[in-house]
């Protein structure tokens, strides 16, 4: 089969988001100028850089109480910050709560009854309990084509790391089982691994 997406694809569903599989899920917290919080879940995540750490994701829809994107974004380009807090397959049932289209007032930490706690580097909630936080201030925004395509760039400004994640001094994810996208409605969660050298390593 070939298509070319803008003639479609002839399918009941559209295969795009089934083949980019597995994305891992940035849960980004983010609070606007008055103090409100929102959590929200994006498959569309990925670190992007070592040094300094830097990651992005992208929001592709919005709001109609929103000028530009989803409530993340609107609150990220009030403040410059946010947070990614680390998505565990034990609170896959928490995470998909606070993915609903809830108006901006709406406060998905308490909706979902998730329980949270101040960053240390920026104006922000976090995740209490996630396998870990990323702390970010905003480096760029990029519209993508599209209308409502947009990219969030941050630099990593403090990492929480939850103890029992540690092992033998490695972040160890599968005493966590990070959850991950795939197409439609399915998700996948990491239970195990395996290692390759690179040509050259030994």
């Amino acid at each position: 089969m070939f298509y070319r997406p803008e003639d479609g694809h002839g399918l009941p569903h559209n295969p795009f988001n089934a083949i980019v599989t597995p994305r891992p899920i940035g849960w980004i917290s983010t609070r606007d100028a008055q103090g409100r919080e929102n959590l929200a879940p994006y498959s569309f995540f990925n670190a992007v850089a070592y040094v300094p750490p830097q990651v992005m994701f992208a929001s592709t829809s919005g709001k109609a109480d929103r000028d530009k994107g989803k409530d993340s974004v609107a609150n990220i380009l009030e403040t410059e910050v946010f947070c990614v807090n680390i998505v565990e397959y034990a609170a896959r049932d928490m995470m998909n709560m606070t993915s609903g289209p809830y108006e901006r007032e709406v406060d998905e930490f308490t909706h979902a009854g998730i329980q949270r706690v101040e960053c240390d580097t920026i104006a922000c909630s976090r995740v209490e309990g996630a396998p870990a936080n990323l702390e970010c201030k905003l480096t760029k925004v990029v519209d993508l084509p599209g209308e409502e395509n947009i990219v969030v760039f941050g630099e990593v400004t403090g990492i929480h790391l939850r103890d029992d994640c540690l092992k033998d001094g490695m972040f160890d994810v599968t005493t966590f089982q990070p959850l991950a996208r795939l197409g439609y409605r399915d998700y996948a969660r990491v239970t195990e691994l395996f290692s390759l050298n690179r040509p050259g390593e030994s």
